[in-house]
């Protein structure tokens, strides 16, 4: 049986009984590594679990399936995920990938930023897509999650930014030469989200196109979902541009039309008393 377990998103401690269970009984255990992290470690992770596990990388887990899937038809094999397996689209390739070597598998579900999400006060069913915010490079700088953005905006639905995360990434130059040399791991902040945002928003207003969001559009940065240092804060986008909500990960939230309760859960993540008297007109 191929096993793929869901952490959640604070510590060890957040897997659920029946996920450690299958990880104390499996024969190989992975700790997929790329699309997400804890706030904890590797070795902690293996301290609470009481055995060794194997890192896969994105190089593992997209182009070396068979390594990972291998003996899945005899022995239990195990993959953890951070957050809920199935929230990137990676793992369900994985599971097709089972399916067509006539592997069963089995999906040990855990909280996620999809629904953990609701931490900031805005209730879930108000939410429309989800969008990614990615780094900009200089000479490749995407702006298409911000019509997702507006159409959310225009139907009064609220909008979860995934922020960009880079493991394990080549430079261009290094990957044309086949060179295994690596950057540094990078995660996008609030910050850095609500700039390239301002930005994008300059951009439209020179082009004279109609905004959906601007300089004084109230947003909700959060960080570290989950963990005992979760962190909230309700501000305008461009005061956000400054915030520091310290270590990664982060994410933002633009609001749309919100309901009186949900206003009144803003109010309580609010920066300072400019925001609070925003939230009151709206």
């Amino acid at each position: 049986m191929f096993y793929l377990v869901g952490l959640g998103l604070g510590d060890a401690s957040d897997i659920t009984v029946k996920g450690l269970d299958i990880v104390k009984k499996s024969k190989r255990v992975y700790l997929e590594a790329y699309t997400s992290i804890l706030t904890v470690g590797k070795e902690a992770l293996e301290t609470f679990y009481g055995r060794k596990l194997i890192l896969a990388d994105r190089d593992m887990v997209e182009q070396c399936s068979d390594e990972l899937l291998a003996d899945a038809e005899i022995d239990d094999i195990a993959l953890l995920v951070v957050g809920d397996p199935l929230g990137a689209t990676t793992h369900t390739d994985l599971i097709i990938r089972a399916v067509e070597k006539n592997i069963k598998y089995k999906v040990i579900h855990n909280a996620s930023i999809m629904n953990a999400i609701g931490c900031c006060g805005l209730q879930l069913y108000n939410f429309g897509e989800t969008v990614s915010i990615v780094f900009w490079e200089e000479t490749w700088q995407p702006d298409s999650f911000y019509d997702k953005i507006c159409i959310n905006k225009k139907l009064g639905m609220h909008t979860l930014c995934l922020l960009d995360i880079k493991m394990k990434e080549q430079t261009m130059e290094n990957l044309m030469k086949g060179r295994k040399t690596y950057e540094n791991p990078r995660f996008m902040t609030v910050a850095q989200a609500c700039q390239q945002l301002m930005e994008i928003i300059q951009k439209k207003q020179e082009q004279g196109e109609d905004l959906c969001l601007r300089d004084e559009t109230v947003c909700i940065g959060v960080a570290r979902v989950g963990s005992d240092e979760q962190h909230i804060i309700a501000a305008t986008l461009k005061q956000l541009t400054s915030v520091d909500m310290g270590a990664p990960l982060h994410s933002l939230v633009i609001p749309g039309k919100t309901h009186p309760i949900e206003t009144d859960m803003l109010r309580h993540f609010a920066l300072d008393d400019s925001v609070k008297a925003i939230l009151q007109r709206l």
